[in-house]
């Protein structure tokens, strides 16, 4: 991908989020999308290679709207100030996890997994993790999952936690939930509020096409993780 051109213009809008401005530059938007949309084509290649479940997918099922919805927010700027794919087999709108790429000047990411999952569907995954405790371990203390994505575990918030280099969980509960043993060895993982697995990367990162071959390792490396949450996701999709 030409990430100079995407991330300058995101720049622009940073600076400039209004609806005149973002008129008189709608060719600038049109460049950086289709530069970034090319980039998604070739993550989704890529990933088929691996995750046949994708196949099907075409860009337009995995890039978001550039227009903000404002109704609910105090924050009435009209345009993001990023751009993000998510390449989930289920839809971006789906609970099953997937793989996401994001730029945005100064925090661009590559994350896997399940942002958001209702409380019935984290029980059922915390049931699953102490039914089949040494299979979650295999997936989440692996060499390559703890390289890029291990963070210590803390309790955190989402501003929190988007604000480290890489970590896994976006949100984590100060105590253990309720229901389930305190004195569970493994009761970190317990605290998880989404099993959302990102890696923070250099604004140079996405830059031509050497970024697919190191994206790929880090989805791999968290795609068991992933796995073994989606089949229990799957049973409520």
């Amino acid at each position: 991908m030409d990430t100079r051109l995407i991330l300058d213009f995101l720049r622009q809008v940073q600076r400039n989020n209004t609806r005149p401005w973002f008129q008189e530059h709608k060719g600038d938007y049109e460049a950086a999308r289709a530069e970034f949309e090319r980039g998604v084509a070739q993550a989704l290649e890529r990933i088929a290679k691996f995750d046949p479940s994708v196949l099907h997918l075409q860009v337009k099922d995995c890039t978001y709207r550039f227009y903000r919805d404002t109704r609910f927010s105090q924050d009435k700027s009209p345009y993001k100030t990023h751009l993000g794919a998510y390449i989930s087999a289920k839809g971006k709108k789906s609970l099953h996890g997937g793989y996401y790429i994001h730029l945005e000047p100064d925090r661009c990411l590559v994350a896997v997994g399940s942002y958001w999952l209702p409380t019935n569907i984290l029980t059922s995954c915390r049931n699953e993790m102490m039914g089949n405790t040494q299979e979650w371990l295999r997936c989440v203390e692996s060499k390559d999952f703890l390289k890029y994505f291990s963070d210590g575990f803390e309790p955190c918030t989402f501003d929190d936690a988007w604000s480290k280099k890489q970590g896994f969980g976006l949100e984590k509960l100060k105590t253990c939930p309720s229901g389930f043993p305190r004195d569970w060895e493994y009761v970190r993982y317990l605290r998880l509020k989404n099993y959302c697995a990102w890696h923070h990367v250099g604004n140079d990162f996405f830059e031509g096409d050497k970024w697919l071959k190191e994206t790929e390792k880090m989805f791999r490396a968290a795609k068991p993780m992933m796995d073994f949450t989606n089949s229990v996701i799957d049973d409520y999709e």
